[in-house]
């Protein structure tokens, strides 16, 4: 499976914002979207992340207040990226590495989508599922009952 694939079911809404812009202003944004991220734009160039986790360590670094900070001051101006045709496993190694939550997806220097952990999380889940029942389809009189777990036994 490859990061178009995530796109494809997920959609390619993208909130970004400019480096320049005040960090409270991106921290609206975040939470008005509930989105954990967006991605720092600056004449048409991916220039950096601001995710949930740069917000709070700028802010405690700044005694609790967002103050006149702005977003190139807080951002991860070295993010991690990735193409439509990476795939799923590399990405994963990739964000674990990293311990990072959030990817821009880019097609050379334009800007695709950003997938999150959970996307990719989601998408492994769901291809699993998939494949267990294509597996179980496969076998003849499989039983109903086996075929979900009790919470219990999860």
């Amino acid at each position: 499976m490859k990061v178009s694939d995530i796109l494809r079911v997920k959609g390619n809404t993208l909130y970004t914002v400019s480096p320049d812009e005040p960090l409270s202003r991106a921290i609206d944004t975040m939470a008005e979207k509930d989105i954990g991220s967006l991605v720092v734009m600056h004449h048409g160039d991916l220039v950096g992340m601001l995710t949930f986790r740069e917000v709070i360590q700028c802010i405690k670094a700044n005694q609790h207040t967002a103050g006149d900070i702005l977003v190139r001051t807080a951002m991860d101006d070295h993010p991690l990226t990735c193409t439509l045709e990476t795939e799923l496993d590399e990405v994963r190694r990739m964000m674990l590495e990293r311990h990072a939550r959030y990817m821009p997806v880019m097609d050379k220097r334009m800007l695709m989508g950003v997938i999150s952990f959970y996307d990719v999380a989601k998408a492994v889940v769901d291809s699993q599922n998939f494949e267990n029942r294509m597996l179980k389809a496969y076998i003849r009189d499989w039983p109903a009952a086996e075929d979900q777990l009790p919470s219990a036994q999860l």
